[in-house]
């Protein structure tokens, strides 16, 4: 009997599947280690944390790295440990800039750091911070933006299951702050990530 697919939100990249992908992409036993040892730092991190559609928050950044990884085919292991912790200075009470530099080099510090932002503003000061925080990615590399609008691509792929209160409020912001991220880029990773977004944005839309 043929088994029931998985609804994507309750899917997630494995340890082994990483390690086995990033073996068959050749990478090397240090850089691979040092990717693995990303994991079980963002695993750890987001161990008690819960999305609003009760799934394990973990499984958010594994994917995002799978989308690196697999859809990209993006093997930098500075990328890969970014998108695996690009949560991890928010939701940290312990973990700074100079542990991920030390544990990890600085372009991954690098890298989250662009990839943070204040998510306790309220009201008035959350549209301020929103608004520098899409200025600090426009000014950051292009690898930066690309996170960025890997992680937004798999909070749309899990929008029907109700990981926001307002979808339509997000993909209005995705639309309006993050598609101009990949404006001027000719980077063909840049180009499938807004195809892919445009693609989710209409099937949720309808």
């Amino acid at each position: 009997m043929e088994q029931p697919t998985s609804k994507y939100n309750e899917t997630y990249l494995t340890r082994e599947e990483l390690d086995r992908s990033l073996r068959d992409r050749g990478m090397d036993a240090l850089a691979i280690n040092r990717v693995l040892d990303a994991y079980d730092m963002a695993e750890s991190v987001h161990e008690f944390q819960k999305r609003p559609d009760g799934t394990p928050y973990f499984w958010h950044p594994s994917r995002v790295a799978k989308i690196m990884l697999v859809e990209l085919n993006q093997t930098d292991p500075n990328i890969l440990c970014a998108a695996l912790l690009h949560d991890a200075l928010e939701d940290s009470h312990v973990l700074t800039p100079e542990i991920l530099d030390l544990n990890f080099g600085s372009y991954t510090s690098y890298l989250v750091q662009k990839l943070t932002k204040d998510i306790k503003a309220e009201g008035p000061m959350k549209a301020w911070v929103e608004k520098e925080y899409v200025e600090k990615l426009q000014a950051a590399s292009e690898d930066a933006r690309m996170l960025k609008l890997a992680d937004r691509l798999d909070t749309y792929r899990c929008l029907e299951f109700n990981v926001k209160k307002n979808p339509i409020k997000y993909i209005m912001e995705t639309t309006e702050h993050y598609f101009p991220l990949a404006q001027s880029s000719h980077n063909p990773r840049m180009r499938y990530l807004i195809k892919e977004l445009q693609k989710e944005q209409n099937k949720f839309l309808g």
